[in-house]
């Protein structure tokens, strides 16, 4: 085959097959792969969760139980599984235990992001590598390349599609989390670069996710869906499907059908294996079970607290500056469910200010009602200032004022959050935030037992 024959599609397969990802890029997806079995393993409480085990319908509980996350028990590549379903003594096929530890990662919003694809990169691309890796009796080793091979498609793909693609209404964590789970499961799964395109292909079709559904049931269940069909399409390619070579940048293909900024594909695939986004951008660790959009207010909410020690009925109004962006997905002024809360920024500010802290408890019914919150909640207003974030990623950037009862205005501004790349997340806030997520669903002696394990699995060798 001539070099100039050698397509784009071709040269993001190569790579899939082929990448040695830097020990630092290995590290960093160790990171990400234990946040989100300990974020999943909460989830696995969440409605949306047990709405998706129960539909798939009974499971076989196999003898290991829930904490048996790695190493991957032995089993052919070819079989359907089974593999672990997190929180639960359960195991399902690949592609449905892909879908049911994809939507528990996503049910509460605390699992991590990427502020280059606009999506929550670990929610599909770990539930369907840990499922690939059930079926290849992968090593840690093996997961978090796949891990990093995944996040460099869809960090690759979310750069050159956005903003224009999020912003038409596409929830990147789903239609660019298909083609991250589909590279990392093929990775896995020992697909030849052939096979490989052909997977991302065939879960090129597959891709969605609507952002009009924030704030409900569905939004986790993205999640789920793109971990499924991307471990379902890398199989389909293994067992011999094939799929259009031009099923990413042809004239009715993925790019241009969901309305990419760019739908030059080579320029994102051109530095392949010499630059690592992993490294570049980075991973958003959550520090606060709640949208993004709310995380740097929130931080600058909470200094002020500290800072200048007010109380909610001191507070005469809070004005929070944002990008453009914000709005878009922080569409609830007055929520009335959990699920609403999470993408509301007044319920967000208000709670932070009554309570001083914000976490998972924070968005339990009883909080939402709290009649402290409601009241300061319209006080809250939300405006969008152009100049706010300029020349940064969306999402990153607030300007808090607090106009307190005795006339003091208090400013405070965020540049990104506790937890984002520039600010991450220390080892002791890392493993705190497992447990109290892990003892959710599980005794606290199993959740310090799955920890234990899922670090000599994908930490030990590092």
């Amino acid at each position: 085959m001539s070099r100039a024959s050698i397509t784009p599609l071709d040269q993001i397969a190569a790579f899939v097959v082929g990448a040695k990802p830097p020990d630092h890029a290995r590290a960093r997806a160790a990171v990400a792969v234990l946040d989100t079995i300990g974020v999943a393993i909460a989830g696995s409480i969440e409605q949306p969760a047990i709405f998706v085990r129960r539909t798939l319908g009974p499971s076989d509980p196999g003898p290991l139980g829930p904490s048996h996350l790695g190493p991957f028990g032995p089993s052919d590549p070819r079989t359907l599984g089974p593999c672990s379903v997190w929180g639960t003594p359960s195991h399902a096929s690949a592609p449905d235990a892909a879908l049911a530890n994809g939507t528990a990662a996503h049910a509460l919003d605390y699992d991590d992001m990427c502020f280059v694809s606009l999506a929550h990169p670990s929610a599909p691309l770990v539930p369907a590598i840990v499922a690939a890796g059930e079926l290849a009796d992968a090593s840690g080793r093996a997961v978090l390349d796949a891990y990093v091979v995944g996040f460099e498609i869809q960090a690759r793909l979310g750069r050159l599609m956005n903003p224009r693609h999020y912003q038409r209404g596409w929830h990147c964590t789903s239609t660019l989390g298909a083609l991250s789970a589909a590279a990392g499961a093929a990775r896995l799964l020992g697909l030849k670069a052939t096979a490989t395109a052909h997977a991302l292909a065939i879960a090129a079709s597959s891709a969605s996710g609507l952002k009009e559904n924030f704030g409900t049931m569905v939004k986790p269940l993205h999640a789920g869906l793109a971990a499924r069909d991307g471990v379902f399409a890398a199989m389909l390619a293994k067992g011999g499907m094939t799929a259009s070579a031009s099923a990413l940048d042809g004239a009715q293909g993925y790019l241009h059908a969901f309305d990419s900024q760019d739908e030059d594909l080579s320029t994102a695939v051109a530095d392949l294996g010499s630059r690592w986004e992993i490294l570049d951008t980075g991973i958003t660790v959550k520090l606060y079970p709640s949208c993004a959009g709310t995380h740097p207010t929130l931080d600058a909410v909470l200094d002020l607290i500290a800072d200048e020690r007010f109380t909610a009925g001191e507070v005469q109004r809070i004005d929070v500056d944002v990008d453009a962006i914000v709005p878009t997905i922080l569409i609830y002024a007055r929520p009335t469910t959990a699920l609403e809360a999470k993408f509301s920024l007044p319920f967000c500010v208000a709670a932070a200010v009554v309570f001083g802290s914000v976490g998972i408890d924070t968005f339990d019914d009883a909080r939402i009602r709290d009649p402290r919150v409601a009241a300061l909640m319209p006080r809250v207003k939300m405006h969008v200032d152009e100049q706010i974030g300029k020349g940064k990623p969306p999402l990153t950037e607030a300007r808090v004022r607090v106009t307190l009862a005795d006339c003091r205005v208090l400013v405070r501004e965020a540049h990104g959050a506790r937890g984002y790349p520039e600010q991450p997340a220390s080892a002791a806030e890392l493993e705190a935030k497992f447990l109290s997520c892990a003892m959710r669903a599980v005794p606290e002696s199993e959740a310090r037992e799955t920890l234990a394990r899922l670090r000599e699995s994908f930490t030990s060798d590092l």
